[in-house]
């Protein structure tokens, strides 16, 4: 066993106040690329991130929006949580998993059975009306929404939008997440490069050890307190799995 994973192993087995925080990097193997890479729906689509989530120009142009999130919803109602999704959902019923952060807006975790879950940055479960503030759940609503190029509220006529973070807009329960990372005594840092502001600032803020898991590059100038794992994210925790023992009153591959 080499010796990040043997550290991370231990570090799970001694530990029962571990958090996540999780970033697009955890959906890709479950067929949903990241929105910027060389498969993403950015390129694929050729959307402009920076029209689709910017909120004045949904204001302007919303149907560039709900082209997007037409094709996002379809994407996500034809994946499956991955191998990471369905370890961190069986680690939070160990007991020792408290709670995930996610950046995501694509409601995996849920799927995986998660339950503790802060999704700073919205998700596409719920929605409602910029007019009367009526709520939605996209369960109810996706006809609409893929039936029609503007969804209205039944109520006012008012766009339906559902309630993600756009540009320009503040994150969801961030004192939130600041209290739980900063009584992290484990952090896991999953599928996520640093690079996105609030949440790229909660690893530095955990008083306890820090695990980042991700392919590729972290944005990130103290990662010498970090224990770093550079490779694919479900190749590591499928190896973690295969050797990490939990108390022996709850066999959580059998749940």
């Amino acid at each position: 066993m080499d010796n990040n994973l043997e550290t991370v192993k231990e570090l799970i087995n001694k530990t029962d106040n571990i958090y996540a925080l999780t970033g697009a990097g955890i959906s890709t193997n479950a067929g949903l690329p990241d929105f910027r890479g060389p498969k993403g729906i950015y390129r694929s689509k050729n959307y402009d991130a920076d029209k689709i989530f910017d909120i004045n120009y949904f204001s302007i142009n919303p149907e560039y929006f709900y082209n997007f999130i037409k094709d996002f919803i379809n994407l996500t109602d034809k994946i499956e949580p991955t191998f990471t999704h369905r370890f961190l959902s069986k680690l939070e019923k160990s007991k020792k998993l408290k709670g995930i952060i996610t950046q995501n807006i694509d409601m995996l975790h849920e799927k995986a059975g998660s339950e503790n879950i802060i999704n700073i940055h919205g998700s596409i479960k719920d929605w409602f009306c910029v007019e009367c503030g009526k709520d939605y759940d996209l369960i109810d609503i996706k006809d609409k929404i893929v039936s029609s190029k503007i969804p209205k509220c039944e109520l006012c006529g008012g766009l339906i939008r559902p309630n993600i973070v756009f540009y320009g807009e503040s994150v969801q329960n961030y004192d939130l997440a600041v209290k739980w990372v900063s009584s992290a005594e484990l952090l896991l840092v999953i599928g996520t490069s640093l690079n996105v502001y609030p949440a790229s600032f909660l690893p530095s803020i955990t008083k306890g050890k820090v695990v980042i898991v991700n392919k590729g590059e972290i944005s990130i100038s103290h990662l010498g307190k970090f224990i770093v794992i550079n490779e694919d994210i479900d190749e590591f925790f499928k190896k973690l799995d295969e050797n990490l023992i939990l108390e022996e009153n709850y066999d959580w591959r059998k749940n």
